[in-house]
């Protein structure tokens, strides 16, 4: 079989072994390069936030009030502001964040319902109010982030979902349809069609393998698709005509 027409064969079988997954590469990655990271993550739609720093003295008394109740010590402190109000996050070894109000040493974690929703409504930009607030104990595809958290639903046009944990009142994830479509395409770029997370997988490898087969196989061919190889055929026999009366010739 001549050279051309093993390339051709190669080119051909993988080509169609192949279209599917190079076509939701193509898909996928026109998607990735339209729509903006910022944009499928909502960072977009997060609302500007007033610095609301904890005093020290405020501090100080909180921290000296939860020592004086028996709260026992963590490896990290954090203080920050919870919905205009000092907080203190004691967090480390294997126990649960725990989340205290510094002015009344009141503890708040695990937060409600009603307060994990306050606080998405104050992370989404606008007067938009949650729809719905549902507990979330497991991890899944959407969310993969601390638990337990809650999901606050927005009715944006965006079908957006924040999600917060329940233990820190942290915004630990943002959704929406936009974010839940290129998660979608991710996994059919990589492969992963059931994590949308491992891009190391032998799948992946093999098939990007065989595509760059593919590829180098219809490079291989273009010169003659395009006419270039008969062209240069032509070209020698043309020059190998005129050559060959003169060396007939006698001297």
């Amino acid at each position: 079989m001549a050279t051309g027409g093993l390339w051709a064969k190669i080119h051909k079988w993988l080509a169609l072994l192949m279209a599917v997954q190079i076509l939701f590469w193509f898909g996928s990655g026109l998607f990735f390069a339209v729509f903006p990271i910022e944009r499928v993550r909502s960072e977009h739609a997060i609302a500007a936030q007033r610095s609301a720093p904890v005093a020290l003295d405020i501090a100080a008394a909180g921290l000296a009030r939860l020592a004086g109740a028996g709260v026992a010590p963590g490896e990290k402190v954090e203080l920050r502001s919870l919905l205009g109000r000092p907080v203190a996050l004691i967090s480390g070894g294997e126990g649960r964040p725990r989340l205290y109000d510094l002015t009344t040493s009141r503890p708040l974690s695990p937060l409600p319902m009603t307060v994990a929703a306050r606080i998405a409504e104050a992370d989404h930009e606008g007067d938009i109010r949650a729809s719905r607030v549902e507990r979330v104990t497991a991890n899944s595809l959407e969310y993969r982030g601390a638990l337990p958290a809650w999901r606050v639903d927005f009715e944006d046009g965006a079908g957006r979902a924040i999600y917060v944990a329940a233990d820190t009142g942290t915004v630990t994830a943002r959704r929406s349809t936009l974010w839940r479509v290129y998660d979608f395409l991710w996994g059919l770029h990589i492969m992963d069609w059931r994590g949308h997370e491992d891009f190391n997988s032998p799948l992946l490898i093999a098939a990007t393998v065989l595509a760059l087969v593919v590829t180098v196989a219809g490079t291989v061919l273009l010169p003659g698709r395009l006419g270039f190889t008969a062209w240069l055929r032509r070209r020698r026999a043309r020059l190998s005509a005129r050559r060959t009366p003169s060396a007939a010739r006698p001297g």
